[in-house]
């Protein structure tokens, strides 16, 4: 379950980065319209695979998926955006991604 729960939390945060990084392309580095189309297709995925995360409770679920979102943002940064992250990327993403886990998989009881 846990594994995954955090492949689901890497697509969706995949999916959403993608669809704002086209607009941002076109927006703000003068790109061809027709990046929206993509970038729309993929925010609406963003929209569906939030729908697929664990009944934690909504809020709970995005406060998780908040953490991972960050994480892949850094990564993305580095591999697409080509921009190294430092150490206080580093050390942020990992914070996020343990705060994460705390949310996600902490144990609790029914009444939670």
């Amino acid at each position: 379950m846990i594994l995954r729960t955090l492949s689901l939390f890497v697509v969706t945060a995949v999916a959403e980065i993608f669809g704002c990084y086209l607009a941002y392309l076109w927006l703000r580095r003068s790109g061809s319209p027709w990046l929206l189309v993509p970038g729309l297709a993929s925010l609406a995925a963003f929209a569906w695979l939030l729908t697929l995360h664990p009944t934690l409770g909504a809020g709970r679920a995005y406060a998780a998926y908040g953490g991972v979102y960050i994480a892949v943002a850094v990564l993305w940064m580095w591999r697409i955006e080509g921009v190294r992250p430092d150490r206080w990327d580093l050390i942020g993403g990992c914070v996020t991604l343990i705060g994460a886990a705390i949310i996600a998989f902490a144990p609790r009881g029914v009444a939670s």
